[in-house]
């Protein structure tokens, strides 16, 4: 996937406006991404900046309020449906 101008720009959005540290740069491109081209949900094993619900907050404040609609964000766990043997 190509990162546009429109990704970097949301994603300096989601920095400036203190979502996560300066650090998390490339966290905030891949869910720019995913907000721009309306993934269905975004799935990630990383809870210290984006599986995290005070971050989705953040990350889905700016979405809403840049005109996106809101990024549903899982963790695996959350996804994958285990059966139970009978």
């Amino acid at each position: 996937m190509i990162i546009t101008d429109e990704a970097l720009a949301l994603a300096k959005r989601y920095i400036d406006e203190n979502v996560v540290g300066k650090t998390s740069f490339d966290d905030c491109i891949h869910i720019a991404l995913a907000t721009i081209h309306k993934a269905d949900i975004l799935v990630s094993w990383n809870f210290k900046h984006i599986v995290n619900v005070y971050r989705i907050r953040g990350y889905n404040s700016i979405n809403l309020r840049s005109g996106y609609q809101t990024l549903e964000i899982r963790s695996p766990k959350d996804i994958i449906g285990y059966e139970s043997e009978d």
